[in-house]
């Protein structure tokens, strides 16, 4: 369970330091939209008071906190999940990432009502209109390895 803690922190830390960096450090909250390697990186400000892809978006108080309570319960539910079926150094490091990112967002939701998202990314002619952050890459990633790194024990067992 070190691992999940660890990997969380550092998760939150970066995420948290990124985006200081971006929309305090570089005041991309004025600027909006800062080319660095267009098309395949750019930063563009976008504020998501909603979820992925700016669904359920909705500046009320009540949907901001929605929406952090329910981060808060996913992410216990994943501490709670690899705590009673340990799923191995990848599955921890999955569960961590997942946790790091939720709680990163929740962050956002607190300080400024919405999660700051700057990254965007557009290749071969194809225009990207979305922007994410560290935390939804973190969330993203600790989802799909949690995915592919649990229950691994029961497939050994079944195995002939």
């Amino acid at each position: 369970m070190r691992l999940v803690f660890w990997v969380g922190f550092w998760t939150f830390l970066l995420d948290q330091a990124t985006k200081w960096l971006v929309v305090h450090w570089l005041d991309l909250r004025t600027l909006h939209e800062i080319d660095v390697l267009p098309p395949l990186l750019n930063l563009r400000m976008a504020w998501n008071y909603g979820i992925n892809f700016g669904l359920l978006g909705d500046p009320s108080g009540l949907t901001r906190w929605v929406l952090i309570s329910v981060a808060l319960v996913v992410s216990a539910a994943v501490i709670w999940w690899v705590r009673r079926d340990p799923p191995g150094r990848w599955g921890y490091v999955a569960a961590g990432l997942m946790v790091g990112g939720a709680l990163g967002n929740v962050v956002d939701r607190m300080l400024y009502g919405a999660v700051a998202d700057f990254l965007n990314m557009s290749c071969c002619g194809f225009e990207n209109p979305y922007a994410f952050n560290v935390a939804d890459i973190a969330v993203f990633m600790g989802a799909a390895g949690l995915i592919l790194f649990t229950g691994q024990d029961d497939k050994r067992q079944k195995a002939p």
